[in-house]
């Protein structure tokens, strides 16, 4: 049985996936969403310290205290620098790794090196110590993409600031060699797909596993059922 952690982006929860998961549970996968410290229902644990390193360590330690191996590990959006991260230091827990119209991130590179229009600090502002970006109804893209009211109307409360530091940080690769070896599907918005990277996409693309959803940002919300097809497609090791 395959197992899937999937990893939302900034301002979000693992509350976001829940549609998608639900249909991958209801196949018989096993399927953890963890929420990254400071966002989501963990954002009363808001602290100075959060940082990219912070959230990839968050994940790390839900592959080891569940002790998950052969993972098919999911990032979207800003969780595509955590995946990457957590790969690097626990390549031998995952079996594949999923960008899910996410940040694709290479060795010293940031969130706001690659997407520097959707991570600005302009609208931030600092609580008790800890500077905050995309406050609800201030994100780059309305309601990341979602148009259906009903979605809209389920998200909007649960969408939370993220802490800034966590998007300025670099990703810092240890173990390269290992990361790159695993097996890569890359799930993007077709109206972002011409913006991509090509080198980037070239491993997925190869493997055939370069597959995009017309819909916006948010597609786990806007299109679940799309998204829970194709990560089934995905092989776990």
């Amino acid at each position: 049985m395959a197992t899937y952690v999937l990893v939302h982006g900034g301002a979000h929860g693992g509350w976001c996936y829940q549609p998608a998961a639900r249909l991958l549970r209801e196949a018989g996968r096993e399927v953890y969403a963890p929420t990254l410290t400071g966002v989501g229902e963990r954002s009363h644990l808001l602290r100075p310290d959060i940082d990219l390193d912070f959230h990839i360590k968050d994940v790390v330690q839900v592959l080891e205290y569940e002790d998950l191996r052969d993972v098919i590990l999911v990032g979207h959006s800003y969780g595509g620098m955590v995946v990457t991260g957590v790969a690097d230091r626990a390549a031998d827990r995952i079996g594949h790794l999923v960008y899910l119209d996410a940040a694709t991130p290479v060795d010293g590179q940031s969130l706001s090196d690659l997407s520097p229009k959707a991570t600005v600090r302009s609208k931030g502002k600092v609580v008790e110590g800890v500077e905050l970006v995309m406050f609800p109804g201030t994100e780059p893209i309305p309601h990341y993409g979602v148009t259906d009211p009903d979605a809209i109307a389920w998200m909007t409360p649960k969408l939370t600031p993220h802490p800034y530091r966590c998007f300025e940080q670099p990703l810092r690769l240890n173990n390269e060699s290992a990361l790159w070896a695993i097996p890569q599907t890359q799930i993007v918005c077709t109206s972002t797909l011409p913006h991509r990277d090509p080198a980037r996409m070239e491993p997925a693309r190869a493997a055939g596993r370069l597959w995009d959803v017309d819909t916006g940002h948010d597609l786990m919300i806007s299109e679940p059922e799309a998204v829970a097809d194709l990560l089934l497609r995905v092989p776990s090791a």
